[in-house]
């Protein structure tokens, strides 16, 4: 194989050797963060510490050879509230309950509602994220992480034990998947027209769905999940239906990693056949780095996606 067929550019993600995109934040930014939160510091002053943290991040991804590069999702302060709370019709809000438990853990208190029609526009904050990391990134490919379309749903309406659908949506679950799909398609094809070729989509409520312990929390206050299984699929793939040839999108099935802790535990077969045998992301980024996980036999039902193993 000549060099440039072998470059990365020319070789689709995920890679044999690859990364999920969050990094551990340092110190520097930590504090700084605190520093804002406490309102010693501006959001301008925060933003400083940010774009420096990010632009060392890059130069480290680089000198370790990996195929594509991320900002380590340093500005945010949740990896999926981030991006969700700043999609039109959301707003983060603080509860007085913790709707995710991490295994000896505790978390804000802080979720997501439904005000209005849920819909993606062009000054989305991750808009100017995305091209301050593709300035800096050069030649090196960029890959983007964001929450899969199903987190929506499954924050706003399965983990919340009080949710009221807006009159929009009342008694119109379609719809609302309807609105996901299309601010999805909307945002994918944004950050495609900014240079993006490298979109991750991260997700929970595989893992959660996988745990017997959260299965049966769900299905005694009456939800079917077969049903939601299969409706989450089906959102992915009209999402991703549309997407050009060279526009990459791969998913990753997080367990919820906090701190190195976990919320859900269990073998990936209770959605193996429908997530692995019909959503048809490119590929799987699947954690398997403990007994946690289960075996490999769920694998069976990958047809032509890659998958990564999450083994270290």
């Amino acid at each position: 194989m000549s060099n440039h067929e072998n470059c990365s550019c020319c070789q689709k993600a995920p890679f044999r050797l690859d990364h999920v995109g969050s990094f551990l934040r340092p110190e520097r930014l930590k504090e700084a963060r605190a520093k804002f939160n406490d309102g010693e510091i501006t959001a301008e002053e925060l933003e400083r510490v940010e774009n420096e943290e990010i632009i060392a991040l890059i130069e480290k991804e680089k000198e370790l050879g990996l195929k594509s590069v991320t900002d380590g999702e340093f500005r945010r302060a949740f990896w999926h509230l981030d991006f969700l709370e700043n999609l039109d019709g959301v707003e983060l809000v603080e509860v007085d309950h913790f709707s995710v438990q991490f295994k000896d853990k505790d978390v804000k208190p802080k979720t997501l509602r439904i005000v209005g029609k849920v819909d993606f526009y062009e000054n989305h904050p991750f808009v100017k994220h995305f091209k301050f990391l593709k300035e800096h990134a050069g030649d090196t490919p960029v890959k983007l992480t964001i929450p899969s379309p199903s987190m929506l749903h499954l924050i706003t309406q399965v983990r919340e034990k009080n949710y009221v659908p807006i009159e929009r949506y009342k008694d119109n679950e379609a719809l609302f998947f309807d609105d996901v799909v299309e601010a999805y398609r909307k945002a994918l094809q944004c950050f495609y027209d900014l240079g993006c070729r490298n979109i991750q989509l991260d997700d929970t409520s595989w893992g959660e769905f996988c745990a017997l312990d959260k299965r049966e929390a769900y299905e005694a206050r009456g939800f079917d999940l077969e049903k939601i299984a299969r409706d989450y699929v089906d959102v992915l793939n009209r999402v991703i239906e549309w997407k050009p040839e060279d526009l990459v999108v791969n998913m990753h099935i997080c367990r919820g990693n906090f701190r190195s802790t976990w919320f859900s535990s269990g073998g990936y077969e209770p959605v193996a056949k429908t997530l692995f045998g019909h959503c048809r992301v490119d590929g799987f980024f699947l954690e398997y780095d403990s007994d946690r996980a289960g075996d490999f036999t769920p694998l069976r039902y990958i047809k032509d996606q890659k998958v990564v193993l999450g083994l270290i």
